[in-house]
């Protein structure tokens, strides 16, 4: 009966968590990236950083997030196989809730923060179950993948912010971190679609922010890590 009943409180607060998440940018400025100003080097158009239209990614993922989580509420709030990645969840959607807030006022503890909602969105993807993909396992992919990317994106700014250089070769280095850790998730969760597909928005923006000769350092790397994704997700089998 105990069991039961703090299975069912873990749906609750997966519930709750994701519903403070989605609120807080309503309650709050919003974010679109870090302001130059926030930095003792300002950042002025860091390469690494996405354009704005990358970020309307964040509206989908926080109403998938919602309906995955209250879906596991109504109808699988006792199933052992989606209990068990309740807690990771829970915990980088309750970090969640104060990043953005957190980043208006400190680009250093935010980037701690999104590094540390980072490792529970990754564990609670790899422990989600392989059933009900399209509201379990495509929402938690969506928010992992595009967090992999975030984390490393914030990671460049915060140190050339703060006057590490040279700039280019540390954001492509940093791009490449993410394509690293983005396809050691794809071969620990093979054909995690919407994690793929989060990583290469976050990619493509990266791309798109570099359309020049002077920063093909950073643009091959985030093309060639979107054609690595694709082929790691589509062409390999599950096993």
């Amino acid at each position: 009966m105990r069991s039961h009943a703090m299975t069912r409180m873990k749906a609750i607060l997966a519930l709750t968590a994701a519903l403070a998440f989605a609120i807080s940018p309503v309650v709050t400025p919003g974010f679109a990236g870090f302001s130059p100003d926030q930095f003792p080097v300002p950042q002025v158009d860091p390469p690494i950083q996405p354009p704005g239209w990358a970020f309307s990614i964040w509206g989908l993922i926080y109403a998938w997030l919602i309906a995955s989580t209250g879906y596991g509420l109504l109808r699988r709030a006792e199933d052992p196989a989606w209990d068990a990645h309740r807690w990771p969840l829970i915990i980088s959607l309750t970090l969640g809730a104060a990043w953005v807030p957190l980043a208006t006022v400190s680009p250093l503890w935010a980037t701690v923060l999104i590094w540390l909602m980072l490792i529970p969105a990754l564990a609670a993807l790899l422990r989600a179950p392989r059933s009900d993909t399209l509201l379990l396992a495509t929402p938690l992919g969506l928010y992992a993948g595009w967090l992999t990317a975030a984390t490393c994106v914030a990671t460049a700014i915060l140190a050339t912010g703060y006057g590490a250089t040279p700039v280019i070769p540390i954001h492509a280095a940093l791009v490449l971190l993410a394509l690293a850790i983005g396809l050691t998730t794809l071969r620990l969760r093979p054909a995690s679609h919407g994690y793929a597909a989060a990583l290469i928005w976050a990619l493509a923006g990266i791309a798109a922010s570099n359309l020049t000769p002077t920063v093909w350092l950073i643009l091959i790397p985030a093309a060639a890590g979107i054609l690595l994704v694709l082929a790691t997700t589509f062409l390999r089998r599950p096993a």
